[in-house]
């Protein structure tokens, strides 16, 4: 089993927690990812932190464009591993 993981950088929590309570309904996910603030180097203000969320995909039945796709929604992107 390979260690696949998928990460969703947003601008904001808000769209880190809808993003997050829609993953699980879009693509059938076992649980919902949670938030993790991620500050940009060099800056301290809260104001400046990305929102991530981490997949799992052990099995690899996320597809990288529809979470490109996905993420957008939000303003978002998805970093490549």
């Amino acid at each position: 089993m390979s260690d696949v993981r998928h990460v969703l950088v947003l601008p904001d929590r808000d769209a880190a927690e809808e993003a997050a309570a829609a993953l699980g309904e879009r693509f059938g996910l076992d649980e919902e990812p949670q938030p993790l603030r991620e500050a940009l180097a060099g800056e301290d203000d809260a104001e400046d932190a990305q929102w991530l969320l981490v997949l799992r995909d052990e099995e690899e039945r996320l597809d990288a464009e529809e979470l490109d796709e996905f993420a957008a929604q939000w303003d978002g992107w998805r970093e490549e591993p």
